[in-house]
C-alpha cells in the first residue's frame, strides 16, 4: 500500500511581482501564463497525477477568490478533498496549522501531509511525485521535509536552505536564510551546499502538531478555536473572521523551521521555477528565434531576449533587447529584464498615491467612449423621474413628500423621516440648479413649509421622524437628520429662498450648543447620547459644511468641515487596509467584533467625492490620495463580482457582511469616479460609463418609468418591495453628475496658494 499522502495548496499570495498582470483582485495563481490552464489548475492537475495512489487535495485560499477557486478546479476534482477558504490572511503559519488540523480530523494523525505553493512550475508530473517520494521515509519517522532546488545562477530573489550531505539524497538542513544580496548569492553557490528553498513541505501530522505546540502554542490554539467553530457548506469550509483573525500572522518559516532540530532536505530531481517575476517567465516560456516571448496582439521587429505580453491592445516593439514590456488594458510596464524585481517598488509607490491599478483589474472591454449614457440619463431624469416625484411623490394633503411608493407609484402611507424630507427638497433644488425646468421652486416651498411647521423641536432642532399626518412620530434630534437638514437649507437658499438662511443659522447654533461633544473632535449622535459613535453622521456633517461653503464662501464653514476631516485622519481611515470604520466607542476606537470589521463600499465612495471637494476648496492636495485609496479598496474588495455592483457591507478584509447590493451606493461609485478623473491619476471615464451602466441595468431599466429598484441580491435577482424616496437625492445627485462630466471640459482642479504643507488643521481652527 502507498503511504497516505493528503495534499495542500496554498493559494493566498498577491503577486505582486507579477504587476500590471497580477493584482489583488486577480492574482498569479489565477492567470494563464503558459498557455495550459492556471497555475492554480496546473497545480492540482499534478497532485492528481500521483502514480501510485490517489491523494486527497485541499486548497487553503482567500474567500475573497472563492467564486475563481471553486471555477477553476471544478472540472478537475479534487480526489475527496475540498476548498478552505481564509475571510483574512494570516501568513503561511496558520495556513499550515490548518491543513495539520484537518488531517488530523479527517485522515489521521499519522497520514504524511503534503503542503505546495499554487503557483510554480515544475517540469513533470513524474519527477515531482518522484522528488516527493524520496522524502516519505524519513517524513515517516517524524522528520519535518523540504525541497532544495540545486541553483544554476546567483539568485537574490529566493531565500536558500543550507543542507549537510550524509550520503544519500536526503541531507540534513543546518540552516535557512533569507534573500541574500548579489555577492552572497554567488558565494552560495560557488560552495555547492546551498540550495534554492522551494516552499514545499512534507511531514507527518502529529510530527507538526508537535513542532507547534513546542514552538508556536499560540497559533495552534487559535487555529484549532476556528478550525472547529469553521462553517462546512457544499463550496468549501469556511473559517470563521472572529477566530481567524486571533491567529498571530507570521511565516511557517519563522514560526517552525527556524526552531525545530529534525528537519531534513530532499534535492529535487524536478526542474523548478516560481515564476516570480517577468525576467523568470522569460526564462521558463518558449521562445522565438530571437528569445523573445511574445503572448498577445504584438508586432516585434528586431528585438531579442525579451518578454513581450499585451491584452486587449496592439503592441509595437521595435530595438529592444533584454526588457519587460506588459501592457493591460490600464497600465504598461517596461524595464530591462534584470530589473524586473524592482516592480514591487513600482506598485509601493502606486499604493502611496492611492492608485486603482494595484487592486482592481480593469475588463478588456471597457466602454471608452466618454458621455456613451447621456441620452437615457437625460431622458430618465428630465422626462420621467423628476416628472413622477414632483407629482406622485408629494403629499398633498398632509404636506411634505411621501416616504416610499410602491411599484405602481402609490403612496405607502409610511411615517416620513426627517432626513427624506430634507433630502426630497435638496435634490428638487439641484434639478433648478442644472436646469430642470419643473416647479422646483413651489416644491422647494413646499417642503420647508412642511418641515418648519411640525419638524422643530423646542430647542431649535428637528425630529427624527413624524407621522405621514405631520404629528411627531420620534421626537429624538439626530445629527444624521440635522445634517440633511443643513445641506437641503443650503441649496434651497442658492434657489433663492427666503427663510433657508435664516433656518440654517438656527439648525448651526442647535449643532453647536446640544450636538458638540467635550473634546470638540466630533458630533454627538444625538443630544446627551454616551455610547457608540459613528462615522456615517459626521460624513453628511462634512457634506452640509461643504456646501454652505459653496454657496456663501464663507470659510468659517470650511473651518468646520476641517474638524470632521481631521477625525477622518486620525480615526475613521484605517491606513493598512484603506478602508473606512464605521463604529466607535466613545475614545474613537473601533468597537470589538464585527462591528469594528465593517465597513460599506458605498460610504468609500461618497467620502472619496467629498474629499476631493474639500481638497479643492482647502488646499490639502494630499486628501485626494486618501480619496483615490477608498475608492480603490472599495472597487476592489467590495463588489458583487457576478453582477458588478458595490454590496451593503464588507469586512475591512474584504469578506462580504452584507450581500444585498442597494441603489444608493452604485450612484455614488459613480460621483467617486466623476470627483477622481482628470486630477492626475487614472482615466475613469470608462469606469464612470460602466457604473452607470450598470446603475441603469440592475436598479432602473426593471422598474416602472420613473422608478427603481432599491434592493438586488447577490444573485442579480430584485427583493425590493417598495421605492424608497431617499434614494431620490443620491439618484438626481449622482446623474446630474454624470451630465455635467461629460458635458463639455473636464473641471480644472484649482489650489489656492495656501501652503498646504505649512497650514495644517490646527492653523485653521485657531482662526475658527
Amino acid at each position: 500500500m502507498p503511504d497516505r499522502i493528503v495534499s495542500f495548496v496554498m493559494s493566498g499570495g498577491v503577486g505582486s511581482r507579477l504587476w500590471p498582470l497580477s493584482r489583488e483582485d486577480n492574482p498569479k495563481q489565477f492567470h494563464d501564463l503558459s498557455g495550459d490552464g492556471s497555475m492554480l489548475a496546473k497545480t492540482v492537475r499534478r497532485l492528481k497525477a500521483r502514480p501510485d495512489g490517489e491523494t486527497p487535495i485541499y486548497l487553503i485560499a482567500s474567500e475573497r477568490h472563492a467564486d475563481r477557486v471553486i471555477s477553476d478546479i471544478a472540472p478537475l476534482g479534487l480526489n475527496g478533498g475540498r476548498p478552505i477558504f481564509e475571510p483574512v490572511g494570516r501568513n503561511t503559519a496558520a495556513a499550515v496549522a490548518i491543513a495539520t488540523l484537518q488531517t488530523i480530523s479527517e485522515h489521521g494523525a499519522d497520514a504524511l501531509v503534503l503542503v505546495v505553493p499554487s503557483d510554480h512550475q515544475i517540469s513533470t508530473e513524474a519527477q515531482f511525485w518522484e522528488t516527493v517520494e524520496a522524502g516519505v521515509p524519513a517524513a515517516d519517522a517524524g522528520s519535518i521535509i523540504v525541497f532544495g532546488i540545486k541553483p544554476t545562477h546567483p539568485e537574490t530573489g529566493y531565500g536558500y536552505i543550507e543542507a549537510t550531505a550524509n550520503g544519500d539524497r536526503v541531507a540534513s538542513v543546518s540552516r535557512f536564510v533569507e534573500k541574500p544580496d548579489a555577492e552572497t548569492a554567488r558565494q552560495y553557490l560557488a560552495s555547492g551546499r546551498f540550495y534554492w528553498n522551494a516552499g514545499i513541505f512534507l511531514f507527518r501530522a502529529d510530527a507538526m502538531r508537535k513542532a507547534f505546540l513546542d514552538f508556536q502554542p499560540d497559533i495552534w490554539d487559535t487555529a484549532e478555536r476556528a478550525y472547529k467553530t469553521a462553517r462546512s457548506e457544499v463550496s468549501g469550509l469556511y473559517l470563521p473572521q472572529g477566530f481567524y483573525l486571533a491567529v498571530p500572522s507570521t511565516s511557517i518559516d519563522y514560526a517552525i523551521m527556524e526552531h525545530a532540530d529534525d528537519i531534513a532536505m530532499v534535492t529535487a530531481s524536478f526542474r523548478w521555477n516560481d515564476l516570480g517575476s517577468w525576467q523568470s517567465l522569460l526564462e521558463a516560456s518558449p521562445t522565438d528565434g530571437d528569445g523573445n516571448v511574445v503572448m498577445g496582439d504584438i508586432v516585434a521587429m528586431d528585438c531579442g531576449n525579451s518578454y513581450l505580453r499585451s491584452q486587449g491592445r496592439l503592441l509595437t516593439v521595435v530595438g529592444m533587447k533584454d526588457v519587460a514590456i506588459v501592457a493591460t488594458p490600464d497600465a504598461v510596464f517596461v524595464a530591462p529584464v534584470s530589473h524586473s524585481q524592482h516592480v514591487k517598488k513600482v506598485v509601493e509607490q502606486l499604493e502611496k498615491s492611492g492608485r486603482l491599478e494595484t487592486k482592481f483589474t480593469a475588463s478588456e472591454d471597457r466602454v471608452i467612449i466618454s458621455g456613451s449614457w447621456r441620452k437615457r440619463v437625460e431622458h430618465w431624469l428630465f422626462e420621467e423621474t423628476l416628472p413622477l416625484w414632483s407629482t406622485a411623490g408629494v403629499d398633498d394633503v398632509y404636506g411634505g413628500f411621501h416616504e416610499a411608493l410602491g411599484f405602481d407609484a402609490r403612496p405607502l402611507g409610511k411615517p416620513k423621516r426627517m432626513r427624506t424630507m430634507a433630502r426630497q427638497i435638496y435634490a428638487f433644488a439641484v434639478a433648478k440648479e442644472r436646469g430642470w425646468t419643473g416647479p422646483a421652486d413651489k416644491l422647494i416651498d413646499h417642503g420647508i413649509d412642511f418641515i418648519a411647521k411640525y419638524g422643530r423641536t423646542d430647542r431649535g432642532g428637528w425630529v427624527r421622524t413624524l407621522n405621514a399626518n405631520g404629528s411627531v412620530a420620534d421626537p429624538t434630534e439626530d445629527a444624521y437628520d440635522h445634517s440633511c437638514v443643513l445641506l437641503a437649507l443650503a441649496h434651497a437658499h442658492r434657489c433663492g429662498h427666503q427663510d433657508a438662511l435664516r433656518l440654517a443659522q438656527q439648525t448651526f447654533h442647535f449643532v453647536d450648543t446640544h450636538l458638540e461633544d467635550d473634546s470638540l473632535t466630533g458630533f454627538l449622535e444625538s443630544p446627551g447620547s454616551n455610547g457608540a459613535r459613528f462615522s456615517n453622521p459626521h460624513m453628511h456633517m462634512l457634506e452640509s459644511f461643504l456646501a454652505w461653503h459653496s454657496v456663501t464662501g464663507d470659510r468659517a464653514y470650511l473651518r468646520r468641515a476641517a474638524r470632521v476631516i481631521d477625525l477622518f485622519r486620525c480615526h475613521f481611515f484605517d491606513q493598512e487596509s484603506w478602508t473606512l470604520g464605521e463604529y466607535f466607542d466613545v475614545d474613537w476606537l473601533p468597537l470589538p467584533g464585527d462591528k469594528g470589521q465593517w465597513t460599506e463600499p458605498g460610504h468609500h465612495f461618497e467620502w472619496a467625492s467629498l474629499l476631493v471637494e474639500f481638497a479643492r476648496a482647502s488646499g490639502q492636495k494630499d486628501l485626494v490620495a486618501y480619496a483615490r485609496k477608498l475608492y480603490s479598496s472599495a472597487v476592489a474588495s467590495g463588489l458583487n463580482r457576478a453582477t458588478g455592483l458595490a454590496y451593503a457591507a464588507v469586512s475591512r478584509q474584504g469578506m462580504p457582511l452584507d450581500r444585498f447590493s442597494r441603489s444608493w451606493p452604485q450612484c455614488e461609485a459613480v460621483k467617486a469616479a466623476a470627483a477622481l478623473d482628470g486630477i492626475g491619476g487614472p482615466d475613469l471615464k470608462p469606469e464612470i460609463e460602466a457604473r452607470v451602466a450598470r446603475l441603469f441595468r440592475w436598479h432602473i431599466d426593471p422598474a416602472p418609468l420613473g422608478l427603481w429598484v432599491d434592493r438586488i441580491d447577490e444573485r442579480g435577482r430584485s427583493v425590493a418591495t417598495e421605492v424608497p424616496a431617499s434614494i431620490f437625492y443620491h439618484l438626481v445627485t449622482a446623474l446630474m453628475q454624470y451630465l455635467d462630466k461629460t458635458g463639455g471640459q473636464v473641471e480644472p482642479f484649482p489650489l489656492p496658494a495656501l501652503d498646504a504643507g505649512k497650514t495644517g488643521l490646527k492653523q485653521v481652527l485657531s482662526r475658527r
